[in-house]
């Protein structure tokens, strides 16, 4: 141990408690060593000595099903995102033409008009 260099030491519970976020997708390995500040090799013996789905050969689905859940919640994002943006889109344009109409109709260009003022 380097000096100056406290030992931690993290309760079983604890361990479990992380353990099964991981397994369920909760969390990532990633998230754990950065949170707690604990190394990626610690969090895999953790897994080797508490896990069931570990010892199973599963380390890669369970890394691969956080970041698929992470990869739906994104493109759920990226699908409103681009709703709502048509939606905005939609109502520029709407805007647009009634700006245009009541230029026609007022026999004035109120969009240079309005810039004017602005």
């Amino acid at each position: 141990m380097e000096k100056g260099k406290q030992r931690r030491v993290f309760s079983v519970d604890l361990k479990l408690d992380l353990l099964k976020k991981i397994e369920q997708g909760d969390l990532r390995v990633l998230d754990v060593t950065n949170v707690y500040g604990v190394s990626r090799t610690a969090v895999y013996k953790w897994l080797t000595k508490y896990s069931d789905l570990y010892r199973s050969e599963t380390r890669v689905i369970v890394e691969q099903k956080s970041m698929s859940k992470k990869n739906k919640e994104l493109q759920d994002q990226i699908k409103k995102l681009e709703q709502a943006l048509g939606q905005k889109q939609m109502r520029i344009d709407y805007l647009e033409k009634v700006v245009e109409y009541a230029s026609e109709r007022s026999g004035e260009d109120i969009e240079k008009k309005n810039k004017r003022l602005s």
